[in-house]
């Protein structure tokens, strides 16, 4: 499975998106995902920088391709406070969703995994539950279909 309650960061506190990314890398580094947070870091980092992952309506989809990814991943953070993601519309992010595929072997896994998130993003409703959720559970069970493959 991409995503369980232990990739899911509610209220968090970050104050920008370093800050952010940093700390959604944690999570997934705990949960084994990952070999290294330095890496994928950079790795993120780097596609950030070729275009930004803030997709509009207060979300972004930061996501990278590395060799220190173990096994696909999905993590997601609802932040306190929006903060400044160099956005299409310019809106602040309130809503992240980290994406990691290992280097080898994906067969544009990435896509799929960002096609998949994409169609749920575009339903109101889903991304109200989300901004609305209070437990790791009821982020989890939103969450829950997208799948690898």
């Amino acid at each position: 499975m991409l995503i369980n309650r232990n990739l899911i960061a509610l209220n968090m506190e970050a104050k920008d998106k370093n800050e952010a990314l940093r700390e959604l890398i944690a999570l997934v580094k705990r949960e084994n995902k990952i070999a290294s947070e330095e890496k994928f870091l950079d790795c993120v980092l780097h596609r950030e920088k070729e275009f930004s992952t803030g997709v509009g309506n207060g979300i972004a989809i930061p996501h990278g391709r590395s060799e220190t990814v173990n096994e696909a991943l999905v993590a997601f953070a609802k932040l306190n406070n929006r903060i400044d993601w160099n956005s299409v519309d310019d809106e602040l992010v309130d809503l992240i969703f980290l994406l990691g595929v290992p280097e080898k072997n994906t067969e544009n896994l990435h896509l799929k995994i960002l096609a998949q998130l994409s169609r749920k993003l575009m339903d109101e409703e889903f991304v109200k539950v989300l901004r609305e959720a209070r437990t790791e559970q009821e982020v989890f069970d939103a969450l829950s279909d997208i799948e690898v493959g």
